[in-house]
């Protein structure tokens, strides 16, 4: 099991521009992560799960709504959050807007 005080958020920088697509993606995967997009809808919903490689999750717009042991992150355009393996971990869309989500993988 993955310790829940290692999840980490992390804000896009003010002073680097716009979080775009391209510019995310091109962040995690210099830090050695493969990477996909996802598109969730709205009621979106994520049960409790883990995974066995370490996570990171970057919104591109709308917000996603991360729980670990009880504690909420809400995600924005240009936050990131990391999971090490074997964290439990809940996911669901926040609001009515779409989520656009890169979903890194350090394998």
């Amino acid at each position: 099991m993955g310790d829940p005080d290692a999840v980490r958020v992390e804000r896009w920088p003010r002073g680097d521009g716009a979080p775009t697509e391209k510019r995310m993606m091109r962040a995690l995967e210099l830090e050695g992560f493969d990477v996909l997009v996802y598109t969730y809808r709205p009621g979106t919903v994520f049960p409790e799960h883990e995974h066995p490689r370490p996570k990171c999750d970057a919104v591109l717009e709308g917000v996603l709504r991360v729980t670990v042991d009880g504690n909420a992150f809400d995600l924005g355009a240009g936050d990131r959050i990391y999971l090490p393996a074997g964290t439990r971990h809940a996911a669901e869309v926040v609001g009515q807007e779409t989520v656009v989500s890169l979903d890194g993988t350090l394998w």
